[in-house]
């Protein structure tokens, strides 16, 4: 029996799996980051302490006797010694004005790394150089930089180890093409910070879990995964080879393995991301599941064809972006035309989230099969509009919509000697909404005229200064 700990920005999840592939149970929680002077920061020992308990009734409930973890991306741990040296950094926070000049002078190029330099900490390695001019003798002593699943690999089994999906994931940390530290990593001194490689879902150690009848269970500790990543592998194991991942959650995150990485704008958020074999993978993102909360004004109930319907006839656009990131950069969220509210502010958002996730499509070159997993899966009207708006390609979900947790399973498995995932995917049935091709030629209008006048106004500034 395996648990696997899906931990996202903002909701982390505990999955109970069965040897042939069963999900028995699952678990959630809301990871908090907290204020700590003028910088936000995890609160580990609150999450910690969920997760303990969680995988104690898994055992107690279950029989588990092995733990797995994925996580999100742009996060880092400091580690000196047996504790956290320094709390995980809230990747949601921009660094001071003066520190940022300084840090992008030494951000490698964007042909060594395949990282677009990006805001805030969406490159964690921007995020590590802000803490070392923070805290130069809390990173000097840290004898340890781990990627997020590491850093809870390492609290369950107290293996301090690197992964290539992680290190690889846009950090400035990695160069792809040479399978090794980028020259960001030597220049700042941290090569010998870097743990050694262990691959993603191999056994690196063991945790007790202490029962409420005074016994103990030892339990096997899986090294983690990124786990955009681990999506990839669960349908690539499923025997999927020419396709386009869209994985969703805050983030939308697509993978198409057939795109050659000089299709990559780095001006777009288009990157190489690297599989948990090492290999690059052209990869476009922008966070759709954040846009969309805020798009929607938190709207978390199911959205009708009537509401998509008239939204379309009354010309009411969202137009990008509601979240920084994304292949629409330096543009502000806003509604046009008639204003929306209640389930049609919640359609208008959809239909936004749909229109982005088809842009980025077309931007990293995706004409093969396309397997849509996680959370906007639930929604229920993304897939089918998106398959109605690209009608050439075939569309494919999974059920349970949860690849990320589902690929760690498999890795985790994997190095049991066991393979109990079958290819489960259903093809998706495209929607027929009139008028909504020609909606979505007038958005992109709209979004071209407000890039051009953005870019515009940002040279003549440029001229300016």
């Amino acid at each position: 029996m395996l648990a696997v700990f899906d931990l996202g920005k903002t909701n982390s999840k505990l999955f109970v799996f069965s040897a042939d592939g069963a999900l028995l149970d699952e678990r959630r929680t809301k990871p908090v980051w907290r204020g700590d002077g003028d910088i936000r920061v995890l609160d580990d020992d609150a999450l910690f302490a969920w997760m303990r308990g969680a995988l104690a009734t898994a055992v107690a409930d279950h029989g588990v006797n092995r733990v797995m973890f994925s996580g999100h991306g742009c996060t880092f741990a400091l580690t000196e010694g047996d504790r956290l040296a320094h709390p995980v950094l809230d990747y949601e926070q921009e660094p001071p004005a003066d520190t940022a000049v300084r840090i992008e002078r030494r951000i490698p190029d964007f042909q060594e790394t395949f990282s677009p330099r990006l805001p805030l900490g969406f490159n964690f390695g921007r995020h590590m150089l802000w803490l070392q001019e923070r805290a130069p003798d809390i990173f000097e002593n840290a004898d340890a930089i781990l990627g997020y699943p590491q850093f809870w690999t390492w609290k369950f089994s107290g293996a301090k180890l690197s992964e290539v999906s992680y290190l690889g994931c846009h950090s400035h940390l990695w160069a792809p093409l040479c399978h090794d530290f980028s020259s960001l990593v030597d220049t700042q001194g941290w090569r010998e910070k870097m743990p050694g490689f262990a691959r993603a879902g191999a056994v690196v150690g063991e945790y007790k879990v202490a029962l409420a009848d005074g016994t103990s269970v030892p339990v096997k500790v899986h090294n983690g995964v990124h786990d955009s990543n681990a999506a990839l592998y669960f349908y690539r194991s499923a025997g999927f080879t020419d396709f386009t991942l869209v994985s969703t959650g805050t983030w939308v995150i697509i993978f198409n393995t057939a795109c050659p990485l000089d299709a990559l704008d780095r001006e777009r958020d288009m990157l190489a991301n690297v599989t948990v074999d090492g290999e690059p993978a052209a990869t476009i993102r922008f966070m759709g599941g954040r846009e969309y909360d805020v798009a929607s004004g938190g709207w978390d109930r199911p959205i009708s064809l009537r509401a998509i319907k008239s939204i379309i006839e009354k010309n009411v656009f969202a137009l990008p972006s509601f979240a920084p990131g994304g292949p629409l950069p330096g543009l502000q969220g806003q509604f046009i035309g008639p204003e929306p509210d209640g389930e049609e502010r919640a359609a208008a958002a959809l239909l936004y989230v749909v229109l982005m996730t088809d842009l980025s499509l077309d931007l990293i070159r995706s004409r093969n099969t396309i397997i849509i997993d996680g959370g906007l899966v639930k929604t229920g009207l993304y897939t089918g509009l998106l398959a109605q708006l690209r009608l050439s390609q075939t569309f494919m979900t999974n059920a349970n919509a949860e690849g990320s947790a589902f690929g760690a399973a498999a890795l985790a498995f994997e190095a049991a000697g066991i393979t109990p995932f079958a290819n489960s995917c259903e093809k998706v049935r495209p929607t027929q909404i009139a008028d909504l091709e020609s909606y979505r030629a007038r958005w992109r209008d709209l979004v071209d005229q407000r890039r051009h006048k953005a870019w515009a106004g940002m040279h003549i500034r440029e001229a300016q200064s």
